[in-house]
C-alpha cells in the first residue's frame, strides 16, 4: 500500500466502524471521503486526542515501535517491553484499531507509524534523537575535531558530514569508556537525563570544547559527544548513550496489566452500637393504609446508604430552587454567584459551602437553573424545573446525575483562587474545565471495576488512572478525581466508597430509575399532626401536600422524617395566599393520620376570625373596616402615631405610608390586616414564583465534539457516506456519487405529528423513508433517508440521494412515506 489513505481505503467496514468508535472526533462532521478522513486523522489535534486515550502499556508499545531499529525481529518488541508476545500483539492490535500504526499486520513485517504520530511524540520513551540526527547540525570542522578527540587521530578520507556522522555513531555505540573517562560528576549529569526528558539547559552550549581543554562536567560530556548542543542553551542526550545508561532497557517498569485497586472493606451491615446511615426506605414507615413502602427492597447497606443521599440531594435542590424562585440572588457583574449568596444557601440547607456550590452547579447543568439576563440578571429556576417537580424521585435524580456527569464545570473550584489570586465564584465561567466530564467518567469507571465490597482509596484511583490515561496526568486531574469522589457520595452515586448498581446503569447509558426506585420510599399523603402544633411527615410527601405544608407551616427539622410547626404567622401566610380557615382545616383533616388536635383548630379559627378584619388600600394607603370601634382603637394606640393616620370616614383611615409598610405596621400591633384591590377584592400577597427562560442559544450541558462516543447507527451511516464519497472521487461526479434516485411524483405530505412518529418508528426498524423537504428558499425536494436519530427538533440520517450524513430540521419535512409502500407513492 502506497499511502495511509490507501490503507484506510482497503480496510473493511467493520474495521472502519471500530476506528470511528475509538476516535469519534473523526466524524464531527463526517468527512467527504476516505482521503479526507486520512487527512483529518493525521492532524495534531486528532492525534493528540487519540494518544490521550491510550493506556500506559499501549502507549509504551507505540513509543517502542518508533524507537526500535528496523527491520524489527518478531521477538524484539516483547523483549524491549518485558512482556509476552500475546500482550505485545494485543497492544499492536489496539494501535491498528486507532489508526496510529498502519501497513501489513504480520509477524514478519513491523507496522508503519501513522502520519503525525512521530511529531506528537518528540521524545518517545523519554529518549532523544539518535546520534546521526542529533549531531546533524554540527559543521564538518566541528565533527572532525570531535572524532579526532575520540579516535586519537584526525579522520581521513571523509568527504562529507554523512560519513563523519556514521563514524561518530560507531564510536558512540559503546560509550562506557568515554563515560568513565569523563568522571563521576559527568556520569551523574548523564543519569539525570537518562530516563527523560533527554534535554537540559546550559549556558553557551555551542562553545567549542576539546577533551584537552574541558574543565566542567558538562564540557567533558560535550567534548566526548556524550551530549549534543542543539542551540546556544539546549543540550540533548543521544539515544544510544541513554539506552546504554539504562542497561539496554527502554522503560523502567511497564506492566501490561493495570495496577491492582486497593482500599478498605466496606461494611456489609451496620455495626452494633453505631448509628445506621440514613435509609429513606426504612424512614418512610407510615401509618397503615398510607401505601408507603410497597416497593422497598432490603438490598445491601451501600446501596441503601447511597439511595438515602440521592433522596437528600433531590430535596435540597428543590428547597434551594424554591427559595431562589421567590427570592433570587443577583448575578455578579463578572458572572457567577456572590460568596455571600453561596454562604446563605449553605446556611439555608444546613450544609457546607462546597456542597451548596455542587447542588447549584448540578441544577444549572441539568437545565433547572439559569440567569435571567446578561445585565442586572438574577439566578432563577427555569420552566424545566416545574416539569422536573412533576417526575418521581428516581426520575428527578436521574436528570441531576446526568447533568453532573456530562457538564464541563468543576464545582470544586468554587471558593478557590485563580491564577490572579481572585476568588472563583460558583456558577461562573471560571469553573469550566474541559477535562472535567472525561475525568469524572473515568473515575467512576475505576470504581466500577473494583471488587465487590471494596471501598477504593483515592490514591489507588489516581494510580489506576495514571496507568489508564498517562498523558492526562497532572495536578488538575488529581484534584478532579478527589472532587469526583466526594461529589459522587453527596449525590448518591456511591455508598461507603462503592459505586452502586443504579449508578453503574447510569454510567453505561442505561436507565437507572428502576434500580433506584426499589430503594426510595413511596410518596406519602399522610402526616402525624400532634398536640404541640407540629406535623411529622414520615417520608417524602406528594407534591400537593408538600406545597400546602410549606405554605402553612415552618420546617423545624429534616432527616428521615420532616417536622413542620404551625404558628400564627404561618397560618396567616396561608390565608394571605387565598386559603380560608375552613379550607385549611379541611385539608389538614384529610391528610392527618390522627384526629386534628384542638389547639391547632383553635389557632386556625382565631387567626381566621381576625384575618381580613382590616383592609389596606393605596391612596398612598388606607385602612378600611366595617367596625368603626376597631379604627378608634387603632387611633388611640400610642404606637400608631408613626403611621400618620387620619380619618376619612367612620370606617376608613388614610395614611402616607405605602401599602406594604402599613400592612407591616398594623401587624406589629398584633392585628391581621389584608391587602385590598381597588375593586374591593382581597389581594393574594404570596410572593410570585419567578422563572427565567435560558437564552435560545444556551447549552445547559456543554459537551465538546469528540468527547462523547458516537452511537453505532451514526457510525454505520458515516461509513456508508465515506464509501460513497470515495466512489465519487474515484469515478467522477455524476456516475459515482452513489446517489439513489428519488421516487417520481410530488414529495409526500403527512401531518406533523404523524411524520415524527413514523420517523421514530423507522429509526427503530432501520428502514428507508421517502421524505419531502423544504430548503431555506422554500423549494420542495424528495430525499431517500435512512433515519438514525430524531431529537432536538432534527432528523439525523444517511441521505442516499446526496450520499452523505445530513441533519434535517423537522419543521421543514413536509411528509414521509415508506419506500416499499406502493400506495403511498
Amino acid at each position: 500500500m502506497e499511502t495511509f489513505a490507501d490503507w484506510l481505503r482497503a480496510r473493511d467496514d467493520e474495521a472502519l466502524r471500530a476506528l470511528l468508535s475509538a476516535r469519534p472526533e473523526l466524524v464531527s462532521p463526517v468527512p467527504a471521503d476516505l482521503a479526507a478522513l486520512a487527512a483529518r486523522a493525521a492532524t495534531p489535534a486528532s492525534i493528540s486526542r487519540a494518544l490521550d486515550r491510550l493506556d500506559r502499556f499501549t502507549l509504551s508499545v507505540l513509543e517502542a515501535l518508533i524507537v526500535l531499529p528496523r527491520p524489527l525481529p518478531p521477538e524484539a518488541l516483547p523483549d524491549a517491553l518485558g512482556a509476552t508476545p500475546e500482550e505485545a500483539a494485543d497492544a499492536v492490535g489496539r494501535l491498528y484499531r486507532h489508526a496510529l500504526v498502519w501497513g501489513e499486520a504480520t509477524p514478519a513485517v513491523a507496522p508503519a507509524i501513522a502520519p503525525g504520530v512521530r511529531q506528537a511524540l518528540p521524545h518517545p520513551a523519554g529518549l532523544g534523537p539518535p546520534v546521526r540526527e542529533v549531531f546533524a547540525g554540527y559543521p564538518t570542522e566541528r565533527l572532525s575535531a570531535l572524532i579526532s578527540d575520540l579516535d586519537g587521530a584526525r579522520p581521513r578520507g571523509f568527504a562529507d558530514s554523512g560519513r563523519l556522522l556514521e563514524r561518530l555513531a560507531d564510536l558512540l555505540s559503546a560509550p562506557e569508556p568515554l563515560i568513565e573517562d569523563a568522571g563521576p560528576e559527568a556520569r551523574a549529569a548523564l543519569e539525570h537525563l537518562t530516563w527523560g526528558p533527554p534535554v537540559g539547559r546550559v549556558t553557551d552550549a555551542r562553545r567549542p570544547v576539546r577533551v584537552a581543554t574541558a574543565t566542567t562536567p558538562i564540557e567533558r560530556l560535550l567534548a566526548r559527544g556524550l551530549l549534543a548542543a542543539e542551540d546556544d542553551r539546549t543540550v540533548t542526550l543521544p539515544r544510544e548513550v541513554a539506552i546504554h545508561m539504562r542497561g539496554g532497557r527502554l522503560f523502567r517498569d511497564v506492566g501490561a496489566r493495570p495496577p491492582e485497586l486497593t482500599g478498605r472493606a466496606a461494611p456489609a451491615r451496620a455495626t452494633s452500637g453505631a448509628a445506621a446511615p440514613a435509609d429513606p426506605a426504612s424512614a418512610s414507615a407510615s401509618p397503615p393504609g398510607s401505601g408507603s413502602g410497597s416497593r422497598r427492597s432490603p438490598g445491601d447497606l451501600a446501596t441503601r446508604t447511597a439511595a438515602g443521599e440521592a433522596f437528600t440531594a433531590i430535596r435540597r435542590v428543590e428547597e434551594l430552587l424554591e427559595r431562589w424562585g421567590t427570592d433570587p440572588p443577583a448575578v455578579l457583574r463578572s458572572g457567577g454567584l456572590a460568596v455571600r449568596d453561596l454562604r446563605a444557601a449553605a446556611t439555608l440547607l444546613d450544609i457546607e459551602e462546597w456542597q451548596a456550590a455542587l447542588l447549584a452547579e448540578t441544577a444549572y447543568a441539568a437545565g433547572l437553573l439559569t440567569r435571567s439576563g446578561d445585565l442586572d440578571g438574577e439566578w432563577l429556576p427555569t420552566p424545566a424545573y416545574d416539569l422536573w417537580l412533576m417526575r418521581d424521585a428516581a426520575g428527578r435524580w436521574t436528570e441531576l446525575a446526568r447533568g453532573w456527569l456530562k457538564t464541563d464545570r468543576a464545582p470544586g473550584l468554587a471558593g478557590g483562587r485563580d491564577d490572579r489570586d481572585r476568588v472563583i465564584n460558583a456558577l461562573s465561567e471560571a469553573v469550566v474545565r474541559s477535562s472535567a466530564p472525561a475525568t469524572r467518567a473515568a473515575t467512576l469507571r475505576v470504581l466500577a471495576g473494583a471488587a465487590p465490597g471494596l471501598a477504593v482509596d483515592a490514591d489507588a484511583v489516581r494510580t489506576r488512572l495514571s496507568w489508564l490515561q498517562p498523558r492526562r496526568a497532572g495536578p488538575l486531574r488529581d484534584r478532579l478525581v478527589d472532587w469526583t469522589l466526594r461529589e459522587a457520595a453527596v449525590l448518591g452515586l456511591t455508598g461507603f466508597g462503592q459505586l452502586v448498581p443504579y449508578a453503574r446503569a447510569l454510567l453505561d447509558g442505561d436507565d437507572p430509575e428502576p434500580g433506584l426506585s426499589a430503594y426510595l420510599p413511596d410518596p406519602v399523603d399522610r402526616v402525624l399532626i400532634q398536640a404541640d402544633l407540629t406535623a411529622v411527615a414520615p417520608g417524602p410527601l406528594v407534591s400537593e401536600l408538600a406545597r400546602e405544608l410549606a405554605l402553612s407551616a415552618e420546617v423545624e427539622s429534616t432527616g428521615g422524617a420532616t417536622v413542620y410547626r404551625f404558628t400564627p404567622t404561618s397560618i396567616r401566610r396561608a390565608l394571605d395566599a387565598g386559603r380560608t380557615a375552613a379550607e385549611l382545616t379541611e385539608l389538614l383533616t384529610r391528610h392527618s393520620a390522627t384526629p386534628l388536635p384542638q389547639p391547632l383548630t383553635y389557632m386556625i379559627e382565631d387567626v381566621g376570625r381576625r384575618h381580613g378584619h382590616l383592609r389596606v388600600g393605596a391612596l398612598a394607603s388606607y385602612v378600611r373596616s366595617d367596625s368603626p370601634t376597631t379604627l378608634d382603637e387603632i387611633l388611640a394606640d400610642r404606637r400608631s402615631g408613626a403611621f400618620r393616620l387620619h380619618r376619612l370616614a367612620p370606617t376608613v383611615l388614610a395614611s402616607a405610608l405605602q401599602r406594604a409598610d402599613l400592612l407591616d405596621a398594623l401587624r406589629s400591633l398584633g392585628l391581621a390586616p389584608v391587602a385590598e384591590a381597588p375593586g374591593g377584592g382581597i389581594i393574594v400577597t404570596r410572593p410570585d414564583v419567578l422563572r427565567a427562560d435560558p437564552p435560545p442559544t444556551a447549552e445547559i450541558v456543554r459537551v465538546r465534539p469528540g468527547h462523547e462516543p458516537a452511537d453505532a447507527s451514526m457510525i454505520a451511516a458515516a461509513v456508508r457516506a465515506l464509501r460513497a464519497g470515495d466512489e465519487a472521487a474515484r469515478h467522477g461526479a455524476e456516475q459515482a456519487r452513489m446517489r439513489a434516485d428519488a421516487p417520481s411524483g410530488e414529495p409526500p405530505r403527512s401531518p406533523a405529528a404523524a411524520t415524527v412518529d413514523r420517523l421514530r418508528d423507522a429509526v427503530e426498524r432501520g428502514s428507508r423513508m421517502w421524505i419531502g423537504y423544504l430548503d431555506q428558499q422554500g423549494r420542495s425536494s424528495s430525499r431517500i433517508v435512512e433515519p438514525v436519530r430524531v431529537e432536538g427538533g432534527f432528523l439525523t440520517g444517511y441521505d442516499a440521494t446526496r450520499a452523505a450524513v445530513h441533519r434535517f430540521a423537522l419543521h421543514r419535512i413536509t411528509g414521509v412515506a415508506e419506500l416499499d409502500d406502493e400506495d403511498s407513492l
